[in-house]
């Protein structure tokens, strides 16, 4: 009979560690959006990678991080800590330096009966390989972890390495989803993230924080999509950041992410984004309910 597995892989770790990257990576494509900048996501993602007799079901999470700084992160936070009493195996992702207190939290939270793999990643940062080795000994010792795999997510054979170390410890069953599924999430969701990626990759350091995208209308006749979407912005300040002199920086974030959606849903795009101002959105919970936060 055929060994077929199939179950549930959070990733989880602080903000900026590769968690979204090493999903992307994975998949072949971009599902979950990134940049340099720290809470990037802010939803649960699942990827489903199915390869021969194995489904892989990676759930993304948003960064966890200590600073309650508003209604969202909160519930950012509480969606981390929910999701690994619901998973088969936790992916935790660290730098290629010694945990620190909040990652150390975190790992507390973990239920005990939930096997743990210590993924650090970009150690192709560090020179000294005696460093790695002292770093897996440290890591060893905390006796969180299952296994420790030290890698570059980017490079081909350690995402290989990675998928054999996760195989191990997925339960024999049928598969979830459908062999050619990648994801649980609609289009209306992802042309929002689209959206949301471009503007962290095109804007300041702080306006992407107090930002958000709703999608008002997806059509699809044919080979067409026709998509609406509101940029909400927390002051009226904040809009001629996003428009940008004559409407340029507006009209970057649009081509970019237009190009983005035809490439993922395999079609032509009509791409419409406008900017509105809803104060204190990322406090008012009836908003971020709306917003599937």
């Amino acid at each position: 009979m055929m060994d077929q597995r199939c179950g549930k892989v959070a990733i989880i770790g602080q903000p900026n560690v590769g968690k979204s990257t090493l999903l992307n990576f994975i998949l072949g494509q971009k599902l979950s959006i990134t940049s340099r900048k720290a809470q990037t996501t802010r939803n649960q993602i699942l990827g489903i990678h199915t390869v021969e007799n194995t489904q892989y079901i990676f759930v993304d999470t948003p960064g966890y991080q200590h600073k309650f700084l508003n209604e969202m992160n909160k519930r950012m936070n509480k969606s981390v800590t929910t999701v690994m009493h619901d998973v088969d195996l936790v992916i935790f992702m660290s730098e290629p330096e010694e945990l620190n207190e909040v990652e150390k939290k975190l790992l507390n939270q973990i239920p005990k009966s939930v096997p743990v793999i210590n993924l650090i990643n970009k150690i192709d940062k560090i020179k000294n390989k005696n460093q790695i080795l002292e770093l897996i000994k440290l890591n060893t010792e905390l006796s969180f972890f299952k296994k420790i795999i030290p890698a570059s997510i980017k490079l081909k054979d350690n995402q290989q390495v990675i998928l054999d170390e996760i195989r191990e410890f997925l339960p024999q069953q049928p598969f979830i989803f459908d062999a050619d599924e990648i994801t649980d999430k609609n289009e209306r969701f992802l042309a929002a993230e689209i959206i949301r990626e471009k503007i962290f990759r095109l804007t300041g350091d702080e306006l992407p924080y107090v930002i958000a995208v709703e999608i008002d209308d997806f059509q699809t006749t044919g080979n067409l999509r026709r998509v609406f979407a509101s940029v909400l912005v927390d002051k009226d300040s904040q809009k001629p950041l996003l428009i940008g002199k004559n409407g340029e920086k507006l009209k970057r974030i649009s081509s970019d992410s237009r190009r983005d959606m035809e490439k993922l849903f395999g079609s032509k795009v009509w791409l419409e984004v406008w900017v509105k101002v809803q104060k204190n959105w990322f406090d008012d919970a009836r908003a971020l309910k709306s917003l599937g936060i």
